[in-house]
């Protein structure tokens, strides 16, 4: 960059000129506008999930349908205990100089509650339509949502890595 003060220690990112703290800075950074997306919606899904015993029409759920609504109740609780925990991490961590550990974590986490929100969806989903249209509609929708979410966030994202080459602004090295 012309005119740029940048000392010897710090480094060119793959094609940025940042010191490893900005990076990190800006890594946390879009973290959390990501983080913004899910929160929301994995709590709102949450507390859906905890009022169903309370409704008149949860007694018609058959006993294997209570297992699927016990499971999509954990990973729901669990996907939002993740995808809220850099937040209490960030708050511990808080002046500690410990960025680096902070967005490993966070984003391990992150990716783990995002992957528990798509079981949550997909559990939902099964029981929605079990109760509208029975076994069969349930268990197809239920897989059907879990191939979508296994597509999109999964397959899909794994692909672009294998067949596409990043190019220098989009690539930078993992973060320990």
């Amino acid at each position: 960059m012309a005119g740029d003060s940048r000392t010897d220690g710090e480094q060119l990112y793959r094609g940025r000129r940042e010191t490893e703290m900005e990076r990190l800075d800006r890594n946390w950074n879009s973290l959390l506008q990501e983080l913004r997306v899910v929160q929301t919606g994995v709590q709102v899904l949450t507390g859906f999930l905890l009022t169903l015993p309370f409704q008149g029409r949860f007694d018609i759920l058959s006993g294997p349908m209570r297992v699927v609504y016990l499971v999509t109740v954990c990973t729901a609780v669990l996907s939002t205990a993740l995808l809220v925990a850099p937040v209490a991490m960030h708050r511990l961590l808080f002046r500690q100089h410990r960025l680096r550990s902070l967005v490993s974590a966070s984003h391990k986490s992150a990716y783990a509650g995002v992957l528990l929100l798509g079981l949550a969806v997909s559990g939902m989903t099964m029981i929605i339509f079990y109760t509208v249209v029975g076994t069969l509609p349930a268990m197809v929708a239920g897989a059907g949502a879990l191939v979508v979410f296994a597509g999109f966030w999964l397959v899909l994202p794994l692909a672009m890595r294998r067949t596409e080459p990043s190019t220098p602004q989009e690539s930078e090295p993992p973060t320990p």
